[in-house]
């Protein structure tokens, strides 16, 4: 564990308060995109989590960031994010806003285990493989990780987030 990376550790730590064992692997080429970590780690694009940072507004002009879970096969349909949220429009973060709502660097920002509590949204697609893979803090970390995990350590609300390809 001690080769993991800072952001890693703590993502590690933060499972194992929930009761789950976290494999987190390093792959120093990079796994930064859906396709880069697909290739890293020998399995299908639409194996990878992308968690994606948006920011949801609101008629009352509020602004909040949420978490989009959906396979890396997958593009995000901001307006179905916005909807599920119960806000008018999704945007993506900027990357200040990524660190500053996770704690993890865009890139390698994982389904759980954010700086501060955030609403996550699940793409009932991800549902094709079991387990899949996901960031584990760095843009050269993942791990893998079953459905019914996800489920305890994300704690997603599981909506439709996206349109077939």
């Amino acid at each position: 564990m001690e080769q993991l990376p800072e952001a890693s550790r703590r993502l590690v730590a933060e499972a194992a308060r929930r009761g789950v064992v976290l494999d987190v692997r390093v792959f120093p080429e990079g796994t930064k995109t859906a396709v880069d970590a697909a290739r890293a780690v020998g399995c299908p694009v639409g194996a990878i989590v992308k968690s994606l940072v948006f920011v949801v507004s609101g008629g009352d002009d509020r602004r909040r960031p949420v978490v989009a879970l959906l396979p890396g096969d997958r593009r995000l349909e901001p307006v179905l994010l916005a909807e599920a949220a119960g806000g008018d429009r999704a945007e993506r973060a900027t990357l200040e806003e990524v660190r500053e709502a996770t704690g993890f660097a865009a890139g390698g920002t994982p389904p759980f285990g954010h700086r501060r509590p955030l609403d996550v949204y699940a793409d009932p697609a991800l549902r094709r493989h079991d387990p899949v893979w996901a960031a584990g803090g760095t843009p050269t970390t993942v791990f893998p990780v079953t459905l019914q995990e996800l489920d305890l350590l994300a704690r997603p609300v599981w909506t439709p987030l996206s349109r077939e390809p």
